[in-house]
């Protein structure tokens, strides 16, 4: 029975994320349309979509600032990804516009897929010209005033991994415009709403802000400048009092292990 609620649960995230999308997609389509479009979807997707989702699924945020986010400049903001809803949870995190750096698969959603290839830098992960033409499309938003949201790990596709190590693009990206970095950690999402439907629960997504990390003037300094940001999320992770990254890995693991036999 608790499995069959599990697997319920899960299958109303996709309906409560898709129904606002079908009611609100005529209105987006015309919006899109204007000359500067994206402040007002990313206003819709901050304040109707992701607050219906979130609170759909049962869901609430509790987002800890070490300081304001940055004013009058744009910049990067990174965290751990380990869920579907982080994009839903990055976007109550920041009141000023950002847009996310995000895979091309997406654009295969009915619907949705129209809005995001609209909205969203997109990237084949398996193309190295698509993931180099990621920067020229973000100098366009950013010459636009938009910050860019970049979930740097390498793969999201084994969960028994604490924190995989971080790709280069949102660090080249910061050290390109000189722009600061600003780590968090989502410590909740793992646990409550990994991956893979194994298990998870509605309740409390905990997310804790960073001061802005500023880049190295020196391309030769990307290494460096990307570790100490994976550092700061990393040990974040690790101090987390309530350790539920550590539970959410341990449970992953033995699931895993059950798979083997």
């Amino acid at each position: 029975m608790k499995k069959l609620l599990l697997q319920l649960w899960r299958a109303w995230f996709y309906i409560v994320a898709g129904i606002p999308v079908l009611i609100l997609f005529p209105f987006l389509v015309l919006i899109l349309l204007l000359p500067n479009a994206y402040p007002i979807v990313f206003w819709i997707a901050r304040n109707i979509w992701a607050p219906i989702i979130l609170t759909g699924c049962g869901f609430y945020t509790k987002v800890r600032y070490a300081k304001p986010l940055p004013t009058g400049t744009s910049y990067v903001l990174v965290a751990n990804h380990t869920s579907y809803i982080d994009p839903f949870v990055m976007l109550r995190v920041s009141k000023n516009p950002f847009v996310f750096v995000g895979k091309k698969e997406l654009v295969n959603i009915p619907f949705f897929g129209y809005i995001y290839k609209r909205a969203a830098i997109m990237v084949d992960r398996s193309d190295k010209k698509s993931r180099w033409a990621v920067y020229g499309r973000a100098d366009q938003q950013l010459d636009k005033g938009f910050s860019i949201c970049i979930f740097p790990e390498v793969s999201y596709e084994d969960d028994t991994i604490f924190l995989n190590p971080f790709k280069r693009g949102a660090f080249k990206i910061a050290i390109d415009h000189q722009l600061p970095v600003v780590p968090m950690v989502f410590y909740d999402c793992k646990r409550k709403h990994p991956w893979y439907p194994n298990f998870g629960y509605p309740g409390e997504l905990r997310v804790q802000t960073y001061p802005e990390i500023y880049p190295p003037k020196d391309m030769e300094e990307i290494f460096p400048f990307q570790e100490k940001v994976r550092d700061v999320i990393d040990e974040g992770l690790r101090n987390d009092p309530k350790k539920k990254q550590f539970e959410a890995v341990a449970m992953e693991k033995k699931i895993a292990e059950k798979a083997m036999v």
